[in-house]
């Protein structure tokens, strides 16, 4: 059974990935699959994943994302987090993630700054 949900919508040149429910070891290669399948086809890519909706992640999600960012790095892109609920936000400063990416309060201000909008 499917736990987590992900959604892709662009925002002009940003690939916004939105994940809602909870991202575990069950869900993780998936997820994996499905954003690297959206990179692979985007020159300098900017990811933003929302996680506004996310209840749970596990270190199998923090995987996923570190596996990303160093994917989009390579591309010379930008990869950028968004909203994260207070337990999810506690396991990324833990890990150290808002050291390597910034981590955004919201969906709106990540596009602001990503898109090179002054505000």
């Amino acid at each position: 059974m499917l736990h987590s949900h992900m959604l892709k919508e662009r925002a002009g040149s940003i690939l916004v990935v939105i994940l809602s429910g909870e991202l575990d070891h069950h869900e993780a290669a998936e997820l994996r699959l499905r954003i690297d399948h959206e990179l692979e086809k985007m020159d300098s890519p900017k990811l933003l994943l929302d996680l506004r909706d996310l209840a749970f992640m596990d270190s199998a999600g923090l995987g996923v994302f570190l596996g990303r960012y160093k994917k989009v790095l390579a591309k010379k892109g930008e990869m950028a987090i968004a909203g994260p609920p207070k337990p999810v936000m506690r396991l990324l400063e833990m890990s150290g993630f808002h050291r390597i990416m910034t981590i955004y309060t919201s969906r709106a201000e990540a596009l602001t700054v990503m898109k090179g909008v002054k505000a």
